[in-house]
C-alpha cells in the first residue's frame, strides 16, 4: 500500500515539475501576444489563395504561439474581420501543436527516451496534415453554405448580424482578459498589468487541468504494471490507440504539458502516444464548449470527425512503421514488443 501511494506521489510530481516551467513560459508568451501584437497582423500575412492560405495558417502558431484556449476567441474576431474560415480553422487545429514552446516541452518530454526528434516531427508533421485536410473540407462546405456555418458573433461584419451592444455585451461575457485590447495605445504599466492579467488566466487555466491530468496518468499506471501496458499495446494497439484519444478529449490538457504526460506511460507504444498528443490540441470537451461560439452544428461535427478519423488513421499507419521510423537500437528497446 505504501508502495503503491509511494509511485502515486512520485508519478504526479514528475509530470508537474517537468511540465511547470513550459506552462509559465507558454502563459507569458501568450499574454505578451495578446497585448502587444494587434490581430490585423495576422490578417496580412495570409496570401490570396485559398490553399496557400490554408496552409499559412497551418504554421502561424510558429509566429503566434497560443494555447488552444486562447486561439478560438482569436479565431472568432479575425472571422468577424473577414479572414477565410479555412485559415482559421487551420490555425486553430494547427497553431496549439505547431509552436516552438510545444514543440521543446515535446521533445524534453521525449528526450530521455531517446525518441525526442521523432516525436516532434511526428507531432508537428500530423498536426499539419490534420489541420490542413480538415480546414480545406470545412472551406469547400463554406464555399456552399457561406455564413450560416458559423453563429452571428463569428460572422463577417459587413453581413446582417448582431448589433454592436451585443457584440460589445458578448466581449465583456468573454471568460478569457485579453479581449479586442492588442495594439491598443496604452501607458507602459498598464500593458505590464495586462500581460500578468492574461498570463495568470492561462497559467491557472493550464494548471488546472494538467494538475488532473497528472492525476489521472498516476491512477492509471498504479493500476496497470508497465507489462500489462506492453502487452495491451502489443496485441491490440487499435484499442490502445482509441483508448488514448478518448483520454485526451476528456483529460482537456493544454498542448504546453500535455507531452509530459503522454511521456509518463514509458511501456505504450509511441503511436498511441502520438494519437494522444495531436488529437488533445485539436479537440476535447472544453474546445467543444468554445467551439459552439464561433461555429454551427455542421463545421463542429465536421470537425471533430475528420480529425478523429485522421488520427486514428495515421497513427495505426505511425504503429505498423515505426521500426521503419526509427530503426535504432534504442528504440528497438523502447518500442521492444510492440510491433
Amino acid at each position: 500500500m505504501e508502495k503503491d501511494v509511494f509511485d502515486f506521489v512520485l508519478t504526479f510530481i514528475s509530470i508537474i515539475w517537468e511540465a511547470f516551467p513550459f506552462v509559465v513560459l507558454g502563459a507569458v508568451v501568450a499574454g505578451i501576444l495578446e497585448e502587444v501584437v494587434p490581430q490585423q497582423a495576422l490578417a496580412k500575412l495570409i496570401p490570396q489563395n485559398r490553399l496557400l492560405a490554408v496552409c499559412v495558417g497551418g504554421v502561424l502558431g510558429l509566429v503566434f504561439p497560443m494555447c488552444e484556449c486562447g486561439i478560438v476567441p482569436v479565431m472568432r474576431r479575425l472571422l468577424r474581420k473577414g479572414l477565410p474560415l479555412g485559415t482559421c480553422v487551420a490555425y486553430m487545429l494547427a497553431g496549439p501543436i505547431i509552436n516552438l514552446v510545444v514543440i521543446s516541452s515535446t521533445y524534453v518530454a521525449f528526450g530521455p527516451h531517446g525518441i525526442g526528434n521523432e516525436m516532434v516531427a511526428l507531432r508537428v508533421g500530423l498536426g499539419f496534415l490534420v489541420a490542413v485536410t480538415t480546414a480545406l473540407i470545412v472551406q469547400g462546405q463554406y464555399a456552399t453554405h457561406g455564413n450560416k456555418l458559423l453563429t452571428p458573433l463569428a460572422a463577417p461584419q459587413q453581413t446582417k448580424g448582431p448589433t454592436p451592444e451585443v457584440i460589445a455585451k458578448d466581449e465583456a461575457s468573454q471568460v478569457h482578459p485579453s479581449q479586442n485590447r492588442a495594439g491598443e495605445s496604452k501607458p507602459f504599466f498598464q500593458r505590464i498589468a495586462n500581460i500578468s492579467e492574461t498570463a495568470l488566466h492561462d497559467f491557472i487555466d493550464i494548471m488546472v487541468f494538467l494538475t488532473l491530468g497528472a492525476c489521472m496518468a498516476a491512477l492509471v499506471k498504479g493500476q496497470f504494471t508497465t507489462e500489462t501496458v506492453e502487452s495491451i499495446s502489443k496485441g491490440f494497439p487499435a484499442v490502445t490507440i482509441l483508448g488514448m484519444m478518448v483520454a485526451a478529449i476528456v483529460m482537456c490538457l493544454c498542448s504546453e504539458a500535455d507531452a509530459f504526460v503522454a511521456a509518463s506511460f514509458t511501456t505504450l507504444h509511441p503511436s498511441a502516444k502520438i494519437a494522444f498528443l495531436v488529437l488533445g490540441p485539436m479537440f476535447d470537451f472544453k474546445l467543444l464548449l468554445m467551439f459552439t461560439r464561433v461555429f454551427r452544428r455542421r463545421v463542429i461535427v465536421t470537425v471533430f470527425l475528420s480529425v478523429f478519423i485522421q488520427v486514428f488513421v495515421y497513427s495505426m499507419a505511425v504503429h505498423y512503421l515505426w521500426s521503419y521510423i526509427v530503426p535504432t537500437p534504442t528504440a528497438a528497446v523502447v518500442v521492444e514488443g510492440g510491433q
